[in-house]
């Protein structure tokens, strides 16, 4: 098989034969925001805005090099996002917004727990 063929045919989630050390399994417990980010994706499905067939093919269309930088729950909000604009449900403007007021919210949060101590 060619790298040229490889690239055509292996989708970037797909790991299975390729070198890699090995498998480092760590049981933790879910950040809030990955609690959170597992909720969306089953209210999202249960409204039928984006099923799982569509996540996973979210995910793949990020390509390998965002797979392979993104953390698991990353790349479901970076699916998500994309296909939300894709079907004009939100829009950059909305995300930007939503971003400015997480960052408020954050340099707040942050503030307060650097000046209480």
């Amino acid at each position: 098989m060619t790298d040229k063929h490889e690239l055509l045919t292996r989708l970037p989630t797909e790991l299975g034969g390729l070198q890699a050390g090995p498998i480092e399994r760590v049981e933790h417990e879910l950040e809030p925001w990955e609690k959170r980010c597992h909720a969306l994706a089953d209210v999202l499905d249960f409204h039928k805005i984006i099923n799982t067939e569509e996540k996973r093919r979210g995910v793949e269309g990020l390509g390998a090099e965002l797979v392979g930088k993104l953390s698991y729950y990353e790349r479901w909000i970076v699916a998500f996002a994309n296909i939300l604009l894709q079907k004009g449900l939100l829009t950059p403007d909305d995300v930007a917004r939503k971003m400015e007021e997480v960052a408020i919210r954050f340099d707040i949060s942050l503030s307060a727990c650097m000046h209480s101590g």
